[in-house]
């Protein structure tokens, strides 16, 4: 038979048992769409309106995975801004599809922040949204100015350029520049030399 245990490593065991901890419901950039909503594959077929409830709550988003919401997501975020019905490729569409990955990827992170792969993925595409919007915003601002608009980014200008000032490169900028000078130095005889000779075509052909 077993031998009862005494309080003091009742009271151990029990101290050592892992805590687990209520994970917070995070808000999810996909709440907003209603889950009477087809699915992206199923949304213009014309039979859809003839089959039963059933069918219907089957594809529709109430029974959706993640990926096929993230599609519709997706599908609502390109309509916002692309140009014409056929237009898959602008600069404007592309932001709004690495708009939805990145908003993915950060509702990931909150409830997975050690998964380095992902942030990393997260990062390369903040990364290419930020040079799409940059280009759009020297191009065509009036489109940039719209697509942060309808896709609620908040643009920040990137900080300017600044080299820090040490004394190894000051040395160094100043022995470039004594070089330069040198080397300037000793082409001057050969640039005057051609100098002169294009003078003398020059004369030579207004007479």
């Amino acid at each position: 038979f077993h031998q009862a245990c005494s309080p003091f490593i009742q009271t151990a065991r029990c101290y050592a048992r892992p805590v687990r901890r209520r994970r917070k419901d995070i808000p999810s950039h996909l709440d907003d769409l209603p889950p009477t909503m087809l699915k992206k594959d199923y949304a213009n077929v014309p039979i859809i309106n003839s089959v039963d409830d059933v069918v219907k709550r089957l594809l529709s988003l109430e029974m959706a995975s993640q990926k096929e919401k993230m599609k519709v997501k997706t599908q609502q975020l390109v309509e916002k801004v692309r140009r014409s019905p056929d237009d898959n490729g602008s600069f404007e569409v592309q932001v709004a599809m690495l708009t939805a990955k990145i908003r993915s990827y950060e509702e990931h992170l909150q409830r997975h922040p050690k998964d380095k792969n992902n942030r990393r993925r997260m990062l390369m595409d903040i990364d290419r949204q930020k040079k799409l919007l940059a280009y759009l915003r020297r191009v065509r601002y009036d489109t940039f100015e719209n697509t942060c608009k309808q896709l609620n980014i908040q643009y920040t200008l990137p900080p300017p350029y600044r080299r820090r000032i040490t004394k190894r490169w000051v040395v160094k900028k100043a022995f470039c520049l004594k070089v330069f000078q040198e080397v300037r130095k000793l082409k001057a005889p050969e640039r005057l030399k051609q100098r002169r000779e294009w003078q003398a075509r020059a004369r030579a052909a207004k007479e």
